[in-house]
């Protein structure tokens, strides 16, 4: 159990960002900024810093600095991977698809799919985003939240969480995605700071890089350091597992998520996105470093007696239970005071993810769904609208945990719930950009039933985890998965032939160097220059990850 020094120190934070947050709120209604826009989209006001602040912010939740910790001490740097990829999903965000979505007007990326294909698309994307936006970004950082809160304090999970949940719904609601990314900027800041502090905590009580790996040779798993591992690796994740079935992951991820792509959609201008966009990729490099090795210095003071995991307890065969490695970290590495400041970063992850996607939500609710049904509903009956699905998808969040508890690693859980969800979309983003001929039909068809077939072979994969499909790694699935959902749109597509609208006429590329001849601002902040010299530094460090 913690002292009240650092109980003092996290309620003092929680109470700092609901003041932020409701004051955001307030002063946006003083400035007369009653409109749907203002609240949902900030008024299309966002400044590139903030949009990077704030992607990473939504990304970046509890679930990261646990699981991610966890997984270095699991497998090394391994689940690296999710981290340095994302840039590569991002640039194709900043290059190709930030100007279509700003040039179209849309509020919401089912709008988006609807201008270029028909509203049937528009009507299933908003129905799997939402889903997807209670399950994976609300209630797994809950459990994630969850499970600190009760470690490090001995607080109920279920009634901790719903005060946070209660806390971050308050100014979400009031507030808009304008207290929205307000609040995420402070807590990027802090997450940040929290997760370098324990990160060289670690790095000093080992004694250093060197140290380490002296301790990973002498234990035979130098590969720990590697990212990129070979086929046959017990981890389930092979370097061919990784080239193709995170591009599936990350595109629906990045490029068509509400959660996510929602704070692009509230960019002052293109470039404003764009450049918001690459500096979220440039600080994507970071948790490697600050998320997933603290976890494989943890493994090898354990090894070396550093660090006593008696606590955790081990399961029938003896394997440690590391689910809560990190917050054994923050207890046994740091002082009094400033694991209060590591337990705030982690409750900004926590606060953060929810308000992000809450926010997502209630803009689906009330654009996609509220708005569809009825035509002429004013702002504020779109923005009351908004407000109750907010509080009816955090109340169903809840009642998920105990569910979702189950699987043995919070972050391979969400990734596992992502690969089945996502190539279908995938599929259609990518093909109704890239591809004139994509038609309003093959997107219905694909959408439909790729969606159906992901949900059959998660089941499968569940109900018989010893047969031929249960042993297929999670990220090799979702690429078959692609694959087929690819060949299910061309076919379509042929069957019944695209009538473009006037609109969706103009929401595909019609050259693959049309996005690079776009206005861009001079020197450094050149969207093209970022593009290029964030590909080149994550090529450099995995030639040295490798």
């Amino acid at each position: 159990m913690l002292g009240s020094i650092d109980l003092g120190i996290s309620i003092i934070y929680i109470l700092l960002i609901l003041v932020v947050g409701i004051w955001a709120g307030v002063s946006q209604k003083r400035a007369n900024k009653h409109s749907a826009s203002d609240y949902f989209l900030a008024g299309k006001s966002l400044k590139w810093p903030a949009i990077g602040l704030a992607l990473f912010a939504t990304n970046i939740s509890t679930v990261h600095l646990v699981s991610l910790a966890q997984s270095g001490f699991d497998t090394g740097l391994l689940n690296g991977n999710f981290e340095w990829m994302a840039a590569f999903t991002l640039i194709l965000l900043a290059l190709f698809f930030v100007p279509f979505y700003l040039k179209s007007g849309v509020s919401t990326l089912p709008d988006f799919l609807e201008r270029r294909y028909d509203k049937a698309s528009r009507e299933w994307l908003t129905l799997i985003s939402i889903v997807s936006a209670i399950v994976i970004h609300i209630a797994f950082s809950m459990l994630a939240g969850g499970i600190v809160l009760k470690t490090l304090f001995g607080f109920d999970m279920y009634i901790s969480i719903t005060v946070i949940c209660i806390i971050t719904g308050i100014y979400t609601i009031l507030g808009g995605l304008r207290a929205v990314v307000i609040t995420e900027s402070i807590q990027t800041i802090v997450l940040l700071a929290g997760a370098f502090i324990i990160s060289f905590a670690a790095y000093d009580k080992m004694g250093g890089w060197t140290s380490m790996k002296d301790v990973l040779m002498d234990e035979g798993e130098l590969e720990r350091l590697s990212m990129l591992r070979p086929h046959g690796d017990s981890s389930g994740m092979p370097w061919y597992a990784v080239i193709l079935g995170y591009p599936i992951l990350g595109i629906w991820y990045w490029c068509a998520d509400q959660t996510i792509v929602q704070r692009v959609l509230g960019a002052k201008d293109e470039n404003h996105g764009r450049v918001g966009a690459l500096f979220c990729g440039f600080i994507k490099i970071l948790p490697v470093f600050i998320f997933v090795l603290p976890g494989l210095f943890a493994y090898t003071l354990f090894k070396t007696g550093q660090l006593d995991l008696i606590t955790l307890g081990v399961d029938a065969e003896g394997k440690v239970n590391s689910k809560g490695i990190y917050t054994l970290m923050i207890t046994q590495l740091l002082p009094s005071g400033l694991i209060g400041v590591l337990v705030a970063a982690l409750l900004s992850g926590l606060m953060s993810q929810i308000s992000g996607a809450l926010n997502s939500v209630s803009t689906m609710v009330s654009y996609d769904i509220y708005k569809q049904k009825r035509p002429q509903a004013t702002d504020k009956q779109l923005i009351r609208a908004g407000k109750i699905s907010a509080v009816i998808a955090m109340a169903f969040s809840l009642s998920l945990l105990p569910l979702l508890d189950k699987y043995e690693s919070i972050f391979n859980g969400i990734n596992d719930v992502i690969a089945h969800i996502a190539p279908p979309i995938t599929c259609v983003f990518l093909l109704g950009v890239f591809w004139k001929k994509a038609s309003a039909e093959s997107s219905k068809w694909t959408l439909w039933i790729g969606s159906a077939l992901g949900v059959v072979v998660f089941v499968a994969n569940k109900l018989f985890p010893e047969t031929w499909i249960g042993q297929i790694p999670f990220m090799v699935m979702a690429f078959y998965l692609f694959v087929v959902c690819v060949v299910l749109q061309v076919t379509c597509s042929y069957l019944y032939p695209v009538r473009h609208t006037s609109v969706s006429r103009e929401l595909y590329w019609k050259n693959p160097l049309e996005p690079l001849m776009g206005v861009a601002w001079k020197g450094l902040g050149n969207y093209r220059i970022l593009s290029g010299l964030l590909l080149v530094t994550v090529v450099v460090l995995y030639g040295i990850f490798k």
